[in-house]
């Protein structure tokens, strides 16, 4: 049995970042895979946030967008997960000590990287909670935009569950018709077709 090779330290941090980033797989979301057979994982919605950023950038509000910038939001902006969890968006009381709980995990989860890596990653993960840049916005709009149309495909699967009405999802879709809208505007389509069809309530929240 050999030992393992010694590595430079930068080298090292990076792959443990590496690996604390694999956890990332193992974090549940409420949203259903498109054919409804189980629920998502985190690290599942990165990947398709990647995806959708790459192939929706052009109905972006700004024309001038900085797709690698905003790409590499979607990527990292749910790291934070890996210690927070999965906040389910109707969840009032889980949302209420979001932030705190994300800032905590933030602080640990790029604190592995070297120094400068870490900045850097930080910053992107702040200027997306912040949502006030055109990358933000339209980065923000993809993750608002994706469990819409996880929901519309399976009937309103994680929706129906937790009795999710018509008007909290409409005003979940505001920063999609904000960062893309044309993307928006189907949104609330959809929104509008599920309330049709009867698997999203309309109506007073009870």
């Amino acid at each position: 049995m050999t030992d393992t090779p010694p590595i430079p330290p930068r080298l090292e941090r990076q792959l443990s970042f590496i690996r604390e980033a694999d956890r990332l797989k193992q974090i549940e979301r409420r949203s259903f895979l498109l054919d409804g057979s189980r629920r998502e994982n985190v690290a599942e919605h990165s990947w398709h946030l990647g995806l959708m950023v790459l192939m929706l950038a052009e109905h972006a509000a700004d024309p001038d967008l900085d797709v690698p910038r905003a790409l590499k939001m979607v990527l990292i902006h749910d790291l934070v997960e890996i210690d927070a969890g999965d906040t389910y968006a109707y969840d009032e009381e889980a949302m209420s000590c979001k932030d705190e709980r994300e800032r905590v995990a933030a602080e640990r989860i790029f604190g592995i990287l070297p120094d400068d890596q870490a900045e850097a990653l930080r910053a992107l993960w702040e200027e997306f909670e912040a949502g006030e840049t055109a990358e933000a916005r339209f980065a923000n709009a993809m993750d608002r935009l994706q469990p819409v149309l996880a929901n519309h495909a399976t009937r309103g699967r994680s929706w129906t569950g937790h009795q999710v009405r018509a008007e909290q999802v409409r005003a979940r879709c505001e920063p999609i018709v904000d960062g893309a809208p044309t993307l928006g505007a189907y949104a609330l389509d959809l929104v509008r077709d599920a309330s049709r069809q009867g698997f999203l309530r309309d109506g007073p929240i009870a």
